[in-house]
């Protein structure tokens, strides 16, 4: 899940992204200051707009806003408040981590890529990347499935040339790191860096 929040350009409106995923054609349904915004055909329920935010809770942030348990509760709330019968479900774990590549081996069917084996700590993610300078044995930043890049690009299971892919591994660019170098490549972390860990830039 991603919220959005920008009252210069959008208006007092907060923007509750649950999937990532396109889908061609789209039904509404409003309950107060609340909109859904549904699959037509599945009913499935793909963002939330709820509009006069201002009223629930203020905000400070424009563009992406931070998911904590404290403000998810008053997004529910808001909900509540409008009899809009929808449980907000969220995943409040650090979207971008520190990796271990465990084990890395040519992708089948692209010469530039790899297929790695990265331990994030509670699981172990498999993840094509095509940086030249990945290896076995690096602490990396995985961008975990959920995770919005700062260019606000999504992260989100994907299939690269035949082979799943679940989270990216990330530049110093990527990440919007200050004085990121040109060359390209991932940002290779300090060996003392603790695997599992949210990393902070």
């Amino acid at each position: 899940m991603n919220i959005y929040y920008n009252e210069v350009g959008i208006g007092d409106v907060l923007l509750v992204q649950l999937t990532p995923e396109k889908v061609v054609k789209v039904v509404t349904e409003t309950k107060g200051d609340v909109t859904f915004v549904k699959d037509a055909q599945s009913n499935e329920v793909l963002a939330i707009n709820i509009f006069g935010f201002s009223k629930y809770e203020k905000i400070e942030t424009t563009g992406t806003v931070e998911l904590t348990a404290a403000f998810v509760e008053k997004v529910q709330q808001a909900l509540n408040a409008n009899g809009a019968e929808f449980q907000l479900e969220v995943d409040l774990s650090p979207k971008f981590v520190v990796g271990y590549v465990e084990s890395l081996e040519q992708h089948p069917n692209a010469d530039k890529l790899k297929v790695c084996q990265v331990n994030v700590g509670e699981t172990t993610l498999q993840i094509v990347c095509g940086a030249p300078n990945v290896e076995a044995g690096q602490k990396v930043v995985v961008a975990k499935v959920g995770a919005v890049m700062p260019s606000g690009m999504n992260i989100k299971d994907a299939e690269l040339r035949g082979i799943a892919s679940s989270g990216m591994l990330c530049s110093a660019r990527e990440l919007a790191i200050p004085n990121a170098p040109e060359a390209k490549g991932i940002l290779v972390l300090d060996e003392n860096a603790e695997i599992g860990t949210a990393f902070v830039s």
